[in-house]
C-alpha cells in the first residue's frame, strides 16, 4: 500500500501532498523535508528507487516536478512507477501538457484526479478513459452550480 505521495519542484517547493497513513503534522513536515533533500541531492542517472527507514521510495522527475511515492517493503516498485506515470498522463490529458503552474493554480483539480486514480493508497481505477469521464462529469457539475451572475462579476 502507498503511504503517501509528494509532488515538489526542483527548488524543493512542495506542490502537492497526499497522505494515506495518519501522521502528526510535525512528523509530516520532517518526512517531507528529509525526502525532498535526499531526492534532490541524487544525480539524474541514479536509480529512482531508494530504501528509506522501513519504506521504499519511488520517484520520477517530469520537467520541473518530482513525483515521489512511499510504499511498503513488499510492494512492487515498478507498479508504483506505472501509477506515477498514469497520474502524469491524466494530468497531461486534463491540462494539455501539465506544468508546475497548473498544479499550483489548480491544485484542487490535481487532488481530484489523484483521488479518482487512487483510493486509500491503492489503485482504484486503471482506465484513463473512465477517470477522465469522471473528471468531465465533475467539471460539468461544478459549472452548473456556479451562478452565472457571479461569473459576470468576476469578468
Amino acid at each position: 500500500m502507498m503511504q503517501f505521495m509528494l509532488l515538489f519542484s526542483r527548488q524543493g517547493k512542495l506542490r502537492l501532498q497526499k497522505w494515506y497513513v495518519a501522521h502528526p503534522d510535525k512528523l509530516k513536515k520532517k518526512i517531507t523535508r528529509e525526502l525532498i533533500t535526499t531526492i534532490l541531492a541524487r544525480k539524474p542517472k541514479m536509480c529512482s528507487f531508494l530504501e528509506w527507514r522501513d519504506l521504499k521510495i519511488v520517484y520520477k522527475r517530469y520537467a520541473s516536478l518530482y513525483f515521489c511515492c512511499a510504499i511498503e517493503q513488499d510492494d512492487n516498485e515498478l507498479l508504483t512507477l506505472e501509477v506515477i506515470h498514469r497520474y502524469v498522463e491524466l494530468l497531461d490529458k486534463y491540462f494539455g501538457s501539465v506544468c508546475e503552474l497548473d498544479i499550483i493554480f489548480n491544485f484542487e483539480k490535481a487532488y481530484f484526479i489523484l483521488d479518482e486514480l487512487l483510493l486509500g493508497g491503492e489503485i482504484q481505477e486503471t482506465s484513463k478513459k473512465i477517470v477522465l469521464k469522471a473528471i468531465a462529469a465533475q467539471d460539468l457539475l461544478q459549472e452548473e452550480e456556479t451562478p452565472q451572475g457571479f461569473l459576470m462579476i468576476m469578468a
